[in-house]
């Protein structure tokens, strides 16, 4: 009895006695590749978002367009800002923050800067700035300290 690979069959006892009649349709089966479980014109397309979807993403437009507080903390020896808090584009990158406070502390790129976030890791120059916010916010600002030379780990 050949099945239909498209409705789900449910086995009965008689289904589980081997005929020779059905030794051969598996052996068959088995040299041609197989069919697939399923067409593909039986297959679920998503037509659209669903509305958690949807809001979701509007959110996490909405936190990129936006700038985000920034505050920076000297550790060791490096120079002290005046001014502490910046506001700097969600989408921008880390690494925009590494050159701005080089600027505002007269930094030249070949001496060094080391940025902390919450003086517990150094995020990688291509990670977004929202997305560090979002993850490591303290009090709705990114604490960022920075060293002339290596202070953790």
């Amino acid at each position: 009895m050949k099945r239909s690979p498209l409705v789900p069959q449910h086995k009965t006892n008689a289904d589980n006695i081997a005929t020779p009649d059905d030794e051969d349709e598996d052996d068959q089966e088995g040299v041609g590749g197989g069919d697939l479980p399923m067409s593909m014109t039986a297959s679920v397309i998503l037509t659209h978002l669903p509305k958690d979807a949807s809001q979701a993403l509007k959110e996490v437009d909405e936190i990129d367009n936006h700038k985000v507080s920034v505050r920076f903390q000297a550790i060791g020896s490096a120079p002290i800002l005046k001014q502490r808090v910046f506001k700097i584009n969600a989408s921008s990158r880390f690494s925009v923050v590494l050159n701005f406070l080089r600027k505002k502390l007269g930094i030249k790129e070949g001496d060094g800067l080391f940025l902390y976030v919450n003086s517990v890791f150094a995020p990688g120059l291509d990670e977004g700035v929202g997305n560090l916010f979002r993850c490591f916010k303290t009090d709705d600002q990114l604490i960022v300290s920075y060293s002339a030379t290596p202070a953790f780990g």
